[in-house]
C-alpha cells in the first residue's frame, strides 16, 4: 500500500506556480489576482478561505477577500459579483459555498463571468469541460486527476466507481475519468443513494472515488485487493483528542481499507490540499487564455 501524499504534491505544484509567476514578473506581465467572497462565519469556509489567501501569498499572487455577514441580500451579492466581473485587475474569483438559505447559489454561480469562474461551477465551464474544450475544471476533480497523474496510476481501461453525484465533485470527476485523455479512458460507474447492491459494484472497481460526505462509509468488505481509493470526504466529527473538539474524517474507514489498497489518500492531507492548488492553477490559466 502506498499513501498518496496530497500535501507534498501540492507543495511541489505551488513551487512550479511560483516559478511561473516570477517568470511573468521578469517579462513585465501581470501578476495573477484571485478574489474570494465569503458570506457569514461558517467554520469550514473560514478555514478554507484562509488557506486560499495564504497559498496566494506563497506563490506570489495578489489576493482580495470580500466579507459579508449572513444577512447580506441576494441583490447586494449579485452587485458585488458584477463589480468583480468588470474589474480588469481581478483575473478570477470565487464565491465560497455554502451560502445562506435566502440566497440562490445557482443564481450567484450563473452571474459569475465564466471567464473568471476559477471554481469551474458555471454551466458554460461545465459544458465545455464535458466535451473536452478549454475550460476551468472544478478544483477538487482537477486535483484528483493531478494526484493520479503524479503517481503514474494507470486509468485507461480501468473500472472507476464514483460514489456521489454532486455537481461539485461526483458528476465532473466521473466525466473527466471517461474523457479521451490521461488520466481518463476509464469505464465509469456512478453510484448514489438509490444504487442497489452498492457493495457489489464497488468490489468490481479498480479505482474508487468516494465523494458522498458520510464519514467512514466505505469499509474493507466493499473494496477488492489492489484497488486505488481516493477519499474526497471531509466531515467534522466530535473528538476529545483535539483542541478544537473535532477532527476531519473521510468517507473511507481508512484503518481497515488501507491494507487492501495499492494506493489510498488520507484525510486530511490527501485531496484537500490539491483543491486549493487547482484553484491557483485555474487563476494562472485565467491570465493566459482567451475563450
Amino acid at each position: 500500500m502506498e499513501l498518496i501524499d496530497g500535501k507534498a504534491i501540492s507543495e511541489a505544484i505551488k513551487k512550479e506556480i511560483s516559478e511561473e509567476v516570477q517568470k511573468r514578473v521578469q517579462e513585465g506581465k501581470k501578476i495573477p489576482h484571485l478574489a474570494a467572497i465569503l458570506v457569514g462565519h461558517d467554520g469550514g469556509s473560514e478555514t478554507y478561505v484562509a488557506h486560499k489567501v495564504k497559498s496566494c501569498e506563497q506563490v506570489g499572487f495578489k489576493s482580495t477577500l470580500i466579507r459579508f455577514e449572513d444577512n447580506v441580500s441576494e441583490e447586494e451579492l449579485l452587485q458585488t459579483v458584477e463589480k468583480l466581473n468588470n474589474d480588469d485587475e481581478i483575473d478570477g474569483f470565487i464565491v465560497q459555498l455554502p451560502l445562506p438559505k435566502h440566497i440562490s447559489e445557482q443564481k450567484i454561480i450563473e452571474a459569475i463571468d465564466y471567464r473568471k469562474d476559477v471554481d469551474g461551477f458555471h454551466p458554460i465551464n461545465v459544458g465545455r469541460s464535458s466535451i473536452g474544450l478549454t475550460s476551468f475544471v472544478s478544483a477538487t476533480p482537477a486535483g484528483i486527476l493531478e494526484l493520479l497523474k503524479r503517481y503514474n496510476i494507470e486509468t485507461s481501461g480501468k473500472h472507476c466507481v464514483v460514489i456521489g453525484r454532486s455537481n461539485i465533485v461526483g458528476k465532473p470527476v466521473a466525466n473527466l475519468m471517461m474523457q479521451k485523455a490521461y488520466p481518463g479512458d476509464a469505464t465509469v460507474t456512478v453510484c448514489h443513494s438509490r444504487t442497489k447492491n452498492l457493495a457489489d459494484v464497488t468490489r468490481q472497481a479498480d479505482i474508487i472515488i468516494a465523494a458522498l460526505g458520510q464519514p467512514e462509509f466505505l469499509t474493507a468488505e466493499m473494496v477488492k485487493e489492489g484497488a486505488v481509493v481516493i477519499d474526497v470526504g471531509t466531515t467534522r466529527v466530535p473528538s476529545d483528542k483535539t483542541k478544537s473538539g473535532w477532527k476531519l474524517t473521510g468517507d473511507v474507514k481508512f484503518d481497515e481499507v488501507a491494507p487492501k489498497c495499492s494506493y489510498i489518500t488520507p484525510v486530511p492531507g490527501g485531496v484537500g490540499p490539491m483543491t486549493i492548488v487547482s484553484l491557483l492553477k485555474n487563476t494562472l490559466l485565467a491570465t493566459e487564455i482567451e475563450f
